[in-house]
């Protein structure tokens, strides 16, 4: 390959992209960037200015105008990051995600007549191709935002207790109780669960599942509880925690709860650190003797009224 291959590609890229956008209304009344920031935020209930800004390697004053325009008209509210008080949290507002729908709307619509026009047999090998350049040349940061977060599949909570076992026998040398455990765990919530109040989320890159989490109810009223987060080992580094878990403290706030709780050890720093980000408070320690260990077990809890605001 050589530098006018890429080039002759990236001409006819940009061609491809301009004749999306005939009559340049794919993304009015935005400019591309605008849009691309909209896409964003809509991808990710929780991201930071510096995560837009890193995403889209924007230039921090630019992001800011675009941002203050958005706060004006309405799209987004800012608020205090849950990761670093210094940062500045960006949600999209319900006008936000009604024009981040439309665009999006728009945009598959001009993809999807695209490809009317290529062969049913030729559409596996044009996938293939673009998968093929992104895994060659994307950077490390376009992970974050290939992650998506979705409901548990057939399959998926046999996926959560054999992962859980084989991860924590291999990084911390527990035994077989654990996997007791969680297999418990992930039985009671298939054979009963209030779907209203309770739910499972696999993080998913491209068709994998990476990562997890559940939301039950607790035995004290008001409270739920987090349980089962896990982060595979080649997924850790792109956030994947921090949207699990922020999944969650959106769904229990949204459904009423009133405290989110969860029980962890300490020896599972990385996953403290993520509770602690997000406004958890260690509330109670305990020595124990569990799944082939000494344990410290450590009780968090997250007071859902006045936390994230």
């Amino acid at each position: 390959m050589t530098v006018q291959d890429v080039r002759a590609f990236n001409r006819f890229y940009t061609g491809l992209i301009g004749a999306l956008d005939h009559g340049r209304r794919l993304y009015a009344p935005y400019t591309l960037t605008e849009a691309r920031v909209l896409y964003e935020l809509a991808q990710v209930p929780h991201l930071d200015a510096a995560d837009v800004r890193t995403l889209l390697d924007l230039d921090a004053g630019y992001l800011s105008r675009i941002l203050n325009r958005f706060e004006e008209t309405g799209l987004i509210e800012r608020g205090p990051s849950q990761s670093d008080p210094r940062r500045r949290r960006v949600r999209l507002t319900a006008r936000g995600q009604e024009a981040a729908g439309l665009l999006d709307e728009r945009a598959r619509e001009r993809v999807g007549a695209l490809l009317d026009t290529v062969a049913p047999a030729d559409r596996p090998r044009l996938a293939e191709a673009m998968r093929t350049i992104q895994d060659i040349l994307g950077e490390p940061r376009a992970a974050f935002r290939e992650i998506a977060l979705r409901e548990p599949r057939p399959g998926d909570l046999g996926w959560i207790v054999q992962r859980n076992a084989a991860l924590y026998a291999a990084e911390y040398g527990w035994n077989a109780d654990y996997e007791g455990l969680v297999a418990r765990i992930v039985a009671d919530f298939a054979e009963d669960h209030d779907p209203h109040l309770e739910r499972v989320w696999i993080a998913e890159r491209g068709s994998q599942p990476v990562g997890c989490v559940m939301c039950v109810r607790d035995e004290a009223p008001g409270a739920a509880r987090l349980r089962l987060l896990l982060v595979e080992p080649e997924a850790r580094g792109h956030g994947i925690g921090d949207r699990l878990v922020g999944a969650v403290i959106d769904f229990a706030r949204g459904v009423g709860y009133r405290e989110l709780v969860l029980w962890t050890n300490d020896v599972l720093g990385a996953a403290r650190r993520i509770y602690q980000r997000h406004g958890f408070v260690l509330a109670a320690e305990k020595p124990h003797r569990s799944f082939g260990r000494d344990l410290v077990g450590q009780d968090w809890r997250l007071d859902l009224h006045t936390s994230d605001e």
